[in-house]
């Protein structure tokens, strides 16, 4: 049968149509290739993400660490710091200004109340020893015959002999800066009441107070010997025991003058009030050192002034000072140790 010139062209038209092989090949692949693309994309999207929140998470965790790291330096820097200004002002016995009403009643004990006293009716055990051999005079910084104390102020020993000292000096010159504190709490006689020389003054026409308080606490260094006074203490009392006193190399004393007993349990305010009644065993063993203390510094003073050294008793305790055996560090008997030979000799 004939076909029709109307279905011969579009027959033509519908061939036309259709691709080729190779195109059509080629535009697969870009479709496979596109759609590809977008599925490494959605797949690498997340891991990215999570990339950045690890990286972030790592980031915090280093700030952290430095800035832990940075506090815990602080933190240890401040114990050390704290630490050695502990040992810089802490390690020291408590000290205060000296009540002025205290410092009053000790440094103005009526001749009178003195007197009455005397030596102490038996409570002044170990009073100054007189040099023999007749030494160089000892002269202080001001060329006057020179008193000079070495102590502590954790001793114990050392606490007691200031209140017989005070009361002393003051009968020849003036204190000031005087400080207050108490004897180390775990030796023996805790917490003894006292004064500190430590940092105070003293002016006389007469004489020269050199103090030097060694320690505060032991093995705390408050001041260092001179050479000169190093070689004073080695030569009068070699066993370097406190307090150690020496009055113009005339007397010297080492150990307390009394038992430090008396003054346990004591404030400082007791002490003092306690001075004006001559019966107190407290008045009797401190005013019984000063007495001694007084007729030892008149001896240096040439018996200056007059109006102290010519008052009872201490006329009296010049001839019993010189009465006894002289000490030259060398030939008589080792000086008191106070850890040891002290509580000997007031504990029996």
């Amino acid at each position: 049968m004939p076909i029709s010139l109307e279905n011969r062209v579009m027959a033509k038209k519908s061939s036309g149509k259709q691709n080729k092989p190779g195109q059509a090949s080629a535009a697969q692949r870009r479709e496979n290739i596109r759609q590809q693309r977008q599925e490494n994309l959605q797949r690498t999207q997340p891991q990215q993400r999570n990339r950045r929140k690890a990286q972030s998470g790592s980031n915090r965790t280093l700030w952290i660490a430095l800035g832990t790291a940075v506090v815990a330096i602080a933190v240890i820097i401040g114990v050390f710091v704290y630490i050695s200004s502990q040992s810089s002002t802490g390690n020291t016995y408590p000290t205060t200004p000296a009540d002025p009403a205290v410092v009053q009643e000790v440094t103005s004990v009526s001749q009178s109340t003195l007197a009455a006293v005397g030596t102490g009716s038996g409570k002044v055990a170990n009073p100054p020893k007189p040099l023999s051999g007749s030494p160089a005079p000892l002269t202080g910084p001001n060329g006057k015959p020179e008193v000079f104390y070495y102590g502590g102020e954790y001793c114990p020993f050392c606490a007691a002999e200031r209140w017989g000292m005070i009361v002393a000096l003051s009968r020849f010159g003036t204190f000031s800066n005087l400080k207050q504190t108490s004897s180390s709490s775990s030796d023996v006689y805790p917490n003894t009441p006292t004064f500190s020389f430590y940092g105070s003054s003293y002016t006389s026409q007469y004489i020269d107070f050199v103090p030097v308080e060694g320690q505060s606490y032991q093995g705390v260094t408050l001041q260092q010997l001179t050479s000169a006074q190093q070689q004073l203490v080695n030569t009068y009392n070699p066993g370097g025991s406190i307090p150690f006193i020496d009055i113009a190399n005339k007397y010297t004393l080492t150990g307390a003058s009394y038992d430090p007993q008396v003054l346990s349990g004591q404030t400082p305010q007791a002490i003092a009030a306690a001075l004006s009644n001559p019966q107190s065993p407290i008045a009797q063993s401190i005013l019984g050192t000063a007495n001694y203390f007084t007729a030892a510094i008149c001896e240096a003073t040439n018996q200056q002034p007059a109006s102290v050294c010519a008052a009872a008793p201490v006329p009296q305790l010049e001839q019993s000072l010189n009465s006894t055996s002289g000490y030259n560090g060398v030939q008589q008997n080792r000086a008191l140790s106070l850890e040891a030979d002290m509580r000997r000799l007031f504990r029996g």
